[in-house]
């Protein structure tokens, strides 16, 4: 969806909690779940999940180049490398088919305000990036026709920076455009000269999907543009009152929650982990349950709002489906394994405190085929070039628990939802 390379690594355990913060001092953005990876007669949408599965590759291998770029190769994870673009072609049915008739869960977005006076935009809030980019009213691409435009023209508060932005997708096509300061405002949360991209080439990857941008909320050391984000802005400005932020992603309430952890969510005080990797919110000392099995241990995992669903290394993910009965692979080129349906397995992460389950239905993308007994696990494994040890755990795993990122602790944290 990385951690700065100049922060002291706190010790693999706990954190100490933090204080409870008032629920009425942030601000809550309700957000909305879009498509899934499950079609809507139950199957496993595999088109869908390759396709998802090309676009997080190439967002991490921007991360990677942003990361070198900005702080070096001392700030790579042990065995990082930067991987080619990975490519994706769409055969026909799947270029024609509109997300809106499918269910819900694959991403989750709210609406900001760019300008003045504000203009509104669908925004994917993102863990895994850095930048804020919208489409702009000089897009030449066909992708932008259907997507809200900004337009500089109609804005007091708009400057022009001398750089450029650009991330290339699997189809061979980019999303890149100039770089401008603006004002900024999620529910109320308002940053001033924030730095973004208004671009006007948009990879067709977003064609089908209803976000007009994406706003990042990982640290600066992965930003293309090499710019505070958009929280740490607002924080720095005084506008968010507490430098952490929530997320509850759900079947339904679920929401984002600038400046504070919201209380009304969950239960107890979250169990905050130290941030390890540069740029991400990666923590380390991870162990990987299937039942009471200890199935993997020893990794660390980036926990990313902007992914479906959870990634390993190829020979990880391997040994973690040994544990699990009756599995096999499925899927050998993108690294999808599938498991009997009427056992689906209790799957749970665990960072020296309590488990963290991954609920059966968060874990089920689906049956192979209609009718078929064997279904997807929600756990892929891929070499996205993060390091040797470090997983990605996305949307399937934040969906059974309240997750609070930390800039004020350099931690994330984890609390049962209510």
């Amino acid at each position: 969806m990385f951690c700065k390379a100049s922060l002291v690594i706190v010790a693999l355990g706990l954190l100490a909690s933090a204080s409870p913060v008032d629920n009425e001092i942030g601000t809550r953005i309700p957000l909305h779940k879009r498509s899934s990876l499950t079609n809507d007669d139950g199957t496993f949408n595999h088109e869908k999940a390759i396709e998802h599965s090309v676009r997080t590759h190439n967002k991490y291998r921007q991360n990677m180049i942003n990361l070198k770029t900005n702080a070096g190769d001392s700030a790579l994870n042990e065995g990082a490398e930067i991987k080619p673009v990975a490519q994706y072609h769409p055969v026909e049915k799947r270029q024609k088919e509109s997300l809106t008739d499918e269910s819900n869960d694959l991403e989750w977005a709210g609406n900001i305000m760019i300008g003045t006076p504000g203009q509104s935009f669908l925004i994917d809030f993102d863990t895994g990036s850095s930048d804020l980019w919208v489409p702009s009213v000089n897009c030449t691409s066909t992708t932008c026709s259907k997507k809200h435009k900004y337009n500089q023209a109609t804005s007091s508060s708009d400057a022009k920076q001398s750089g450029s932005f650009s991330i290339q997708y699997g189809d061979g096509s980019t999303v890149s455009g100039p770089e401008f300061t603006e004002t900024v405002t999620v529910a109320g949360v308002t940053a001033t000269s924030q730095y973004f991209a208004p671009v006007t080439t948009l990879s067709s990857s977003f064609a089908n999907d209803p976000i007009d941008g994406i706003l990042g909320l990982a640290y600066q050391s992965i930003s293309s543009i090499g710019k505070p984000p958009f929280f740490n802005t607002a924080f720095s400005q005084g506008s968010a009152k507490n430098n952490v932020f929530g997320f509850k992603l759900a079947k339904s309430g679920s929401e984002l929650y600038l400046g504070g952890t919201d209380t009304s969510l969950y239960s107890g005080t979250p169990e905050y982990h130290a941030v390890s990797g540069s740029g991400f919110w990666q923590i380390s000392n991870a162990k990987a349950l299937v039942g009471k099995t200890v199935a993997v241990s020893g990794f660390q995992t980036i926990i990313d709002s902007g992914t479906t669903i959870m990634y390993g290394p190829t020979s990880a993910v391997k040994t973690f489906y040994k544990s699990v009965p009756g599995s096999k692979l499925y899927d050998s080129s993108n690294g999808y394994y599938s498991f009997p349906c009427s056992s689906i397995p209790s799957v749970a992460f665990n960072w020296g405190g309590k488990n963290w389950n991954v609920s059966a239905a968060n874990f089920n993308l689906g049956t192979t085929t209609s009718g078929s007994s064997q279904c997807i696990g929600a756990l892929a494994g891929q070499d996205l070039g993060l390091g040797t040890n470090v997983w990605l755990l996305g949307d399937s795993f934040m969906k059974n628990q309240y997750t609070a990122f930390s800039f004020a602790q350099n931690a994330v944290g984890f609390a049962t939802l209510v």
